[in-house]
């Protein structure tokens, strides 16, 4: 059975990640999809602890497919899952960067090129989507979400601020029961 799902795992993220525009945060809408939807591998609170999780911890967004492998399958889940995740995709970007230099003056490859900056920020705010209906089950936590979001477009500093202050209103109301 361990098996059956590493290999389903395996593959799961490995098409992702192949077919994936713009990086890990782009995949989140069909990893949540695929873990909660399809293959019922864990629920939306799960998801969203693992996503939150693979966010605060230091390191690159990755973070979040070793966490939900490891959630599944353990060790081995781990394994699978984030190799199935960068094998692909950093294969094609050795082969796009070898062959950049030789396609930079063709007029496809400036459309193409200029073409995918929309279609990343369409696929991050669908990820930011999928994550807050994972995750934000209250009114307060739509009001914190919208509050850090708003400080950080608004204000342009740091965001460990607004974050910070969000994160210490969620313990409070979660103690006293609001969430």
């Amino acid at each position: 059975m361990k098996n059956d799902v590493l290999w389903a795992m395996g593959l799961t993220f490995f098409t992702t990640a192949i077919f994936s525009v713009g990086g890990i945060s782009a995949m989140i809408p069909e990893i949540h999809r695929q873990a909660v939807e399809v293959q019922h591998w864990m629920g939306d609170d799960q998801f969203a602890s693992a996503f939150a999780l693979s966010q605060v911890a230091p390191g690159p967004n990755i973070l979040l497919m070793t966490m939900l492998g490891w959630r599944v399958a353990g060790w081995p889940g781990l394994a699978v899952a984030t190799l199935a995740t960068i094998l692909p995709t950093s294969t094609i970007a050795l082969m796009a960067g070898r062959g950049e230099k030789r396609l930079a003056h063709a007029r496809w490859y400036m459309m193409t090129k200029r073409s995918l900056p929309p279609l990343v920020v369409g696929l991050i705010c669908a990820s930011a989507l999928v994550t807050a209906q994972a995750s934000i089950h209250h009114w307060l936590g739509v009001v914190l979400a919208a509050g850090v979001a708003i400080h950080v477009a608004l204000a342009r500093t740091n965001p460990l601020l607004p974050l910070s202050v969000a994160v210490a209103v969620g313990v409070v109301a979660a103690r006293f029961g609001y969430f």
